[in-house]
């Protein structure tokens, strides 16, 4: 029944199509998956969030030739760039013409903007101009190239894009101008104010190095390191400028506030590859086309939301792109994306998750943090796992005082800042309640030593516990564990009773080792969250053990091959005990750091990191020392053993990846054999 529904609706559409000979076209599938990111930085699939609504092939009768710029007035009149054509084309959203504009004017039009009260302003390429059209399309103003010396002499005026703040100051994308936008005012005759939102160079290290070392002549033969050019621009209802170029790694995406300054930060790599245009939305968020035809929605602090769409594989599916060229949107939210290539325009609309999304994003952008709660509740309700939502509705509850809630949000978004600035206020609250009593705890134990002590000195209290842990540390297990101790403390004498007094141990040295495994993976999966590097749930214990016991394996023997070859007096078993000894700042500092990440923000986690920083320095230190005594190498000895070693260990785990591969592969042939002689038993 409903395939033959879906079949009665096609033909009926067809039919309806043919006979009315629209230039507009509806769809209602997507050809195409929709993603976001989540907390860990990872783009994963979601909700479509934008459905291919429309495509514009024409404007009444007049077809585009090689469009490449589109911008939507607050009428709703679709504005394009027809640069084929030399003439900018006005029509609405179901296709029909409404005027023509530059015709005989117009050379090369790549930019168009529309103010509100109607005036038309377009970026002219090859005309070297800036021409300003009245709402009927008559020419009333043009601007070329800026008088004023600051522009550049001899420099070329190419503008492509085109943007107009509310006080009629025009920012302008000029082809090949390194400096920046140029900003122009309309006062006397066009006034150049300077250059706006410059990029900055690439600062690759090497190049650094080579323009350091070279000669003036050979620097000026090397590739010039200059900025990227803005590949486009528009700007936002607070008149804020935002910009993409391509090529310009995390700033790809910019915010300019009045002084030219980037406002926002993107460390998760989610930027267009090839951006070639930008809109901004009605809801504090912003529109990236990539030219392959992918588009990216952001956030006002540059977090992606989603990203949907595609390059066109052949199949014409309506939604995805050859040569994406444009991007504006209405006052619904509708996307209309401008494909020079097909020369037509693609009309995407929000679903309902989208929808909600962006009440969201409106309420909470002015501050009405309890209504923006109702949307959010409903997104999770469709998506829980729709990470920036959980982060939106920690925030909200956040500004609540609502601390417990905004922790639990935080987490499940994984916002590690909002989590500390929770954990910060709780925190507060708990010292508040409990610090008298805390102060009260301690010193409480202060007297309660004094006092052990004094009756100790006086009456001997302690003596039979003492006598007790004296008898104990002569247990030869108990004693080899405190010689490991003395490792710790003094490597060089100790290192020396593992090679000539006999202090090398297997059992104590592999206890060591399972308390170092047993550390860390407690420490590695139930640390606090601002220091967890794992996702959630997941636990790879038995991989993480077999690592480990990899390493140890692979570093004594390749140490003890390196060593014998050397003239080194150590042995297996001395080689082994040393390492496990060397492990022991580990295993006291870590229960520390591990308490410590428990309690600390993000503000003070330098604390714990300062911590693995003199644990992990000093188990190097101990390490090199004890390889040096126990085989009585002199200092340019040791160095060298460790540098052969560490190739050593290189070369044993290239061969024992080959080896794996070649198995695979092994195991792979053998299983298909024996998998088509079952089919052919089978058959």
């Amino acid at each position: 029944m409903r395939k033959l529904k879906r079949f009665v609706a096609t033909v009926l559409a067809a039919a309806v199509a043919g006979i009315a000979l629209m230039s507009v076209t509806a769809f209602a599938d997507a050809p195409y998956v929709t993603y976001t990111i989540n907390g860990y930085g990872q783009i994963r699939q979601t909700q479509t969030a934008y459905l291919a609504h429309a495509t514009i092939t024409k404007f009444g009768e007049e077809a585009l030739a090689a469009p490449s710029d589109i911008f939507i007035a607050p009428d709703g009149l679709i504005y394009v760039a027809d640069s084929g054509n030399a003439r900018i084309v006005v029509g609405n959203a179901e296709g029909e013409l409404v005027k023509i504009v530059g015709t005989g004017t117009l050379i090369n039009p790549r930019g168009v903007y529309v103010t509100d009260n109607g005036d038309i302003y377009v970026a002219d390429r090859d005309a070297s101009r800036i021409f300003i059209f009245d709402k009927s399309g008559a020419l009333v103003r043009e601007y070329g190239k800026p008088g004023s010396p600051l522009y550049g002499d001899e420099l070329t005026f190419l503008p492509i894009k085109i943007v107009v703040n509310d006080a009629g100051i025009m920012f302008v994308v000029c082809e090949s101008n390194t400096n920046g936008i140029v900003e122009i005012s309309p006062t006397d005759g066009g006034t150049f104010l300077g250059y706006f939102g410059t990029n900055n160079a690439s600062k690759d290290i090497m190049t650094i190095i080579y323009r350091a070392i070279l000669t003036d002549a050979q620097r000026a033969k090397m590739v010039s390191n200059i900025p990227a050019t803005p590949t486009n621009l528009t700007i936002d209802s607070k008149g804020l400028i935002y910009t993409v170029t391509r090529g310009n790694q995390n700033e790809t995406l910019k915010r300019l506030n009045i002084a030219g300054t980037n406002m926002i930060s993107n460390f998760d790599d989610t930027y267009a590859d090839t951006p070639t245009a930008v809109v901004a939305g009605n809801h504090d968020n912003v529109y990236v086309a990539d030219q392959q035809g992918y588009i990216f929605e952001y956030n006002n602090e540059g977090e992606m939301l989603f990203v949907f769409g595609g390059p066109d594989d052949g199949s014409q599916r309506v939604g995805l792109s050859t040569m994406v060229s444009g991007i504006s949107i209405d006052t619904q939210d509708r996307i209309y994306v401008l494909d020079s290539d097909k020369a037509q325009i693609q009309i995407y609309q929000p679903t309902e998750f989208t929808n909600l999304l962006h009440e969201a994003l409106y309420l909470y952008s002015k501050g009405r943090y309890t209504d923006a709660k109702e949307p959010l509740t409903e997104i999770l309700k469709m998506n829980s796992m729709f990470d920036y939502a959980n982060k939106a509705m920690g925030r909200c509850y956040f500004y609540e005082d609502n601390y417990e809630q905004a922790l639990r949000y935080a987490r499940l978004a994984k916002d590690y800042s909002g989590y500390s600035d929770a954990y910060w206020e709780i925190r507060n609250v708990w010292l508040k309640n409990n610090i008298m009593t805390a102060i009260l705890v301690v010193v409480l134990i202060v007297v309660a030593i004094y006092v052990i002590k004094l009756l100790d000195k006086k009456k001997q209290i302690l003596k039979k516990p003492k006598k007790a842990l004296k008898k104990l540390k002569k247990n030869w297990f108990i004693s080899n564990l405190c010689y490991a101790g003395h490792f710790m403390k003094n490597p060089a004498d100790a290192a020396y009773g593992i090679a000539a007094e006999g202090r090398a141990n297997w059992i104590v040295s592999t206890c060591l080792l399972v308390v170092f495994m047993v550390e860390f993976v407690i420490s590695k999966y139930t640390c606090g969250f601002l220091m967890k590097d794992v996702m959630e749930g997941r636990y790879e214990i038995l991989s993480d053990i077999g690592m480990i016991l990899a390493v140890v394996v692979a570093v004594t023997a390749c140490t003890y091959l390196v060593c014998t070859i050397n003239e080194g007096e150590g042995t297996v078993k001395k080689i082994y005990t040393f390492f496990c000894y060397s492990l022991l700042p580990y295993i006291v500092f870590t229960p520390l750091v591990y308490i410590l990440s428990h309690v600390l923000t993000s503000n003070e986690i330098f604390l714990t990191n300062m911590l693995n920083i003199l644990t992990y320095g000093w188990i190097a230190v101990i390490a090199v020392i004890g390889l040096k005594e126990v085989n009585n190498f002199s200092v340019g000895q040791t160095v060298k053993v460790i540098f052969l070693t560490v190739f050593t260990a290189l070369i044993l785990a290239l061969l024992i990846f080959i080896i794996y591969v070649l198995w695979a592969q092994v195991f792979e042939f053998v299983f298909a054999i024996i998998g088509e002689g079952v089919y052919r038993l089978g058959y």
